[in-house]
C-alpha cells in the first residue's frame, strides 16, 4: 500500500506533538462532504477497501524514518513513530452506498496520533473514488439499456485512478473495462476493439477490417470512421458477408454525429440482414450524452465512457473534510464561518424508499423502520469481515437508487433528500457549543485581570 509518509507534512508535526506530550487517548475522527456539488443530488460511497487495506499495513518503513531524521524530527520522535501501527476501531458506509452531505462516510477511533496521521491518505482515497463512482452511477442511470463499458485508464489522472475507475465503474453496472490489469486483478470482463493506427496500417480499409476478422473472427468490433463512417460501414458489411462471420459482431463509432450515424448504420445493417450486429459509440460521452440517446430513441447498443467518467469532469472533486469531533469522553465542534462541524460519534438512520435521513449520536437508537448507514468494519486494526466484493457494493447501489425519489436521480438540477439533526445531537450541539463560550468568556476575564 506504500509509505506512511504518504500525507501532508503538518500531520506528522501533529503528531510527533501528540507523542512527545503522551497524549494517547482515544480520539474519534468524522470524514464527511460538506456540501454536494450543484449537479448532484446524491453520492455513492467509494473508496472504502483501499482505506481498510492501508490501515491494516499502517506503518513507519526503516527508509520513512532515515528521511524523517534527515528532515529533522529528533530520534527520541522517530523511536516513537517506528513503533505506531494502525490499532483503531473504524465504522463505515459500505461501498455503493448513497450518501447525502455531512453524513459520515466514515468514522475512525483510535489514540489520537494515529487517526491524525491517516488522515491525508483517508481524504484522498474517499474523496476521489466517491466523486468517481457518483459519475459512473449517474450515467448508468442515464443510459437505460445501453451497454457500458470503462475506456477511462489513457485519461485518468494516474494508473491507480485508472485501476479504481475500472473498479468503481463495475459496481456501478459497467459490463466491461478496457483496462486489462484491472480485468485480471478484479475478475471483470475485457473488452476492446482496434484503433485508427490499425486501420492506417493497411492500404485499404476493407483490407485492415478482413485481416481482424481473420485473427479474431470470435470478438470482432469494426472501428469503422477512419475515413467516411458510412463507407466503412459499408466495407465492414462486405467483409462479414465474405467471411460468413458470425458470433458477436459490432462496429464502433468514434466521431462525428453519433446519433444521426447510429440511425444510418442501422439501416444499413437491417437492409444486409445483419441485425445482430451491434453498434457500440465512443469519444467524450457522459450521462448527458446516454440521456440524450436514450430519449431520442437512438439505435446505440454500446458505449464506451472515458474521459469524462474518470476524472468526474462536471465535479472532479468534493468538499471532503476529516475532522475531530471527540477527544477522550470529550465532544468537540469547531466554529468556523462556513465550516462548523457537529461533535461526537455518529450514526445515520434512513428507511427506503428514502425520505428524510436521521444524523444522530452514535449511541442513540433510530426511529421504527429506519437502517443505519455506519456499520464497524474495523476493531483494534483488524478488519472484522473479509474485502467486500463488487457484487455486493452493486448490490447496495441497486437497492438506494431504487428506493431515491426520483427528483433525487434527475441529472439536471437535482433535489436533494433532506438530513434532520436529532434532538439529542442537537442537544449535545447546544452544550458544546456552550461549554466553549464560557471557556472564552473565562479566559478573556483572566487575560483583563492580568494586564491590569
Amino acid at each position: 500500500m506504500g509509505t506512511a509518509l504518504i500525507t501532508d507534512l503538518y500531520e506528522l508535526n501533529m503528531a510527533a506533538s501528540y507523542l512527545r506530550r503522551a497524549m494517547v487517548g482515544p480520539a474519534t475522527f468524522s470524514l464527511f462532504v460538506r456540501r454536494l456539488p450543484a449537479s448532484r443530488g446524491y453520492l455513492v460511497a467509494g473508496g472504502l477497501e483501499d482505506c481498510l487495506r492501508y490501515l491494516e499495513s499502517f506503518a513507519f518503513t526503516p527508509e520513512d524514518l532515515d528521511w524523517m531524521e534527515r528532515a529533522g524530527f529528533p530520534s527520541a520522535t522517530l523511536d516513537k513513530f517506528a513503533a505506531i501501527r494502525f490499532t483503531g476501531d473504524v465504522h463505515a458506509v459500505p461501498e455503493g452506498r448513497v450518501v447525502l452531505a455531512n453524513e459520515p462516510l466514515l468514522e475512525v477511533t483510535a489514540p489520537i496520533a494515529e487517526a491524525q496521521l491517516v488522515e491525508t491518505y483517508l481524504l484522498n482515497q474517499v474523496t476521489y473514488q466517491t466523486a468517481l463512482v457518483t459519475k459512473a452511477a449517474r450515467c448508468r442511470l442515464a443510459a437505460g439499456t445501453i451497454d457500458l463499458v470503462d475506456f477511462a485508464l489513457r485519461r485518468t489522472h494516474g494508473t491507480e485512478a485508472g485501476m479504481a475507475a475500472a473498479r468503481l465503474s463495475a459496481i456501478a453496472g459497467f459490463v466491461g473495462t478496457s483496462n486489462v490489469e484491472a480485468a485480471r486483478r478484479y475478475g471483470l470482463v475485457a473488452v476492446g476493439t482496434m484503433a485508427h493506427s490499425y486501420i492506417e496500417a493497411f492500404p485499404t480499409e476493407g483490407e485492415a477490417f478482413r485481416a481482424f476478422a481473420e485473427d479474431l473472427p470470435e470478438q470482432t468490433t469494426f472501428l469503422v470512421d477512419t475515413y467516411d463512417t458510412l463507407s466503412g460501414v459499408e466495407a465492414a458489411i462486405r467483409v462479414i458477408e465474405d467471411l460468413g462471420l458470425s458470433g458477436s459482431l459490432g462496429i464502433r463509432l468514434d466521431s462525428g454525429d453519433l446519433a444521426q450515424l447510429a440511425r444510418d448504420a442501422r439501416r444499413l445493417l437491417d437492409a444486409a440482414d445483419l441485425p445482430h450486429v451491434r453498434i457500440f459509440a465512443s469519444g467524450g460521452l457522459d450521462e448527458y450524452d446516454l440521456e440524450r440517446f436514450r430519449t431520442d430513441g437512438v439505435p446505440i447498443d454500446a458505449a464506451g465512457i472515458g474521459t469524462k467518467m474518470g476524472v468526474s469532469a462536471d465535479a472532479p472533486t468534493l468538499d471532503s473534510a476529516y475532522k475531530l469531533v471527540a477527544f477522550g469522553n470529550r465532544p468537540v465542534l469547531k466554529l468556523s464561518a462556513g465550516k462548523a462541524t457537529l461533535p461526537g460519534a455518529k450514526q445515520v438512520w434512513r428507511s427506503l424508499p428514502m425520505g428524510e435521513d436521521l444524523l444522530a449520536v452514535r449511541d442513540e437508537p433510530g426511529p421504527a423502520g429506519f437502517e443505519p448507514l455506519l456499520v464497524p468494519v474495523m476493531c483494534a486494526g483488524r478488519r472484522l469481515e473479509p474485502p467486500g466484493t463488487i457484487e455486493a457494493a452493486q448490490a447496495w447501489l441497486a437497492r438506494d437508487l431504487e428506493g431515491l425519489p426520483t427528483a433525487a436521480r434527475n441529472l439536471h438540477q437535482p433535489t436533494v433528500p433532506a438530513v434532520v439533526v436529532s434532538d439529542r445531537l442537537r442537544s449535545l450541539i447546544t452544550e458544546v457549543t456552550a461549554g466553549l463560550q464560557r471557556g472564552a468568556r473565562a479566559t478573556h476575564s483572566r487575560g483583563g485581570a492580568q494586564s491590569l
